[in-house]
């Protein structure tokens, strides 16, 4: 597949979650930031906010497990698009950092809930990527960055079509070194684009199960760029949902 170059994003419109439960929880993130270690940088959304968050704290021990000793944060928000990930990077998110590795798993929300995605949907979420690739290139061009696949949503299976266009498109932008684009939707889901038995509870998000096969996958990789994990963590505390405290 011919890789396409990261381009600069700049038409792709940052946007700020108004909501005070996403003021508060970027407030956190913030702190975070000036907190510990951080070598291996996670950004998404809720798929991935709720693997290293206190609030789910089954996932949390299993994130604990899997990253302990390369330092792995969680800057993950639910119920971010491209946008709003991306106006979170630019104010304040990643000032200060140099990881050595990226994960980056983003733009569910950028599609409908129900119902198929058009054109205009798939270019969003094209051009979202291509923004935060192209954040993360500037601001820390030393960094691998793991580009996940859009992951399978059985919640929606209307989506299929527009998630594999979506995904051909964007390993384009991976050039295998810098950019790695990491694809196991055949190990989450059938063959129909179902998640498979185990792998979620509300066809979208992952259970501990899915994490397993996440972590699977980019253990390798991790080890490959870092080495083994060191004995100890230095990684921030993680948070969780400013919600879920009250």
């Amino acid at each position: 597949m011919k890789h396409q170059p990261v381009r600069d994003g700049r038409q792709h419109k940052a946007i700020k979650r108004t909501d005070q439960n996403s003021i508060t929880a970027h407030e956190q993130l913030l702190v975070k930031t000036r907190q510990g270690r951080i070598t291996v940088y996670f950004e998404g959304d809720s798929i991935t906010r709720r693997w290293g968050a206190l609030d789910y704290p089954k996932l949390l021990a299993h994130w604990k497990r899997t990253f302990h000793g390369w330092n792995a944060a969680n800057f993950a928000w639910g119920g971010d698009t491209t946008h709003n990930i991306l106006w979170r990077l630019q104010n304040g998110e990643f000032n200060g950092l140099s990881p050595r590795v990226i994960v980056l798993q983003a733009a569910t929300n950028n599609l409908p809930w129900r119902g198929p995605a058009d054109e205009a949907a798939v270019a969003d979420v094209v051009g979202g990527i291509q923004a935060i690739l192209a954040f993360f290139r500037q601001r820390a061009p030393d960094a691998t960055i793991i580009l996940t696949a859009h992951f399978p949503r059985t919640q929606n299976m209307a989506l299929k079509p527009a998630m594999d266009e979506i995904n051909q498109k964007i390993a384009t932008l991976a050039d295998g070194r810098k950019i790695r684009f990491l694809n196991i939707n055949d190990k989450l889901a059938d063959s129909t684009g179902r998640l498979l038995p185990g792998m979620t509870s509300d066809g979208l998000h992952f259970d501990e199960k899915a994490c397993q096969v996440w972590a699977d996958t980019l253990n390798p990789i991790l080890t490959e760029l870092l080495g083994p994990p060191a004995q100890q963590d230095h990684a921030p505390a993680p948070t969780g949902n400013p919600a879920a405290a009250m």
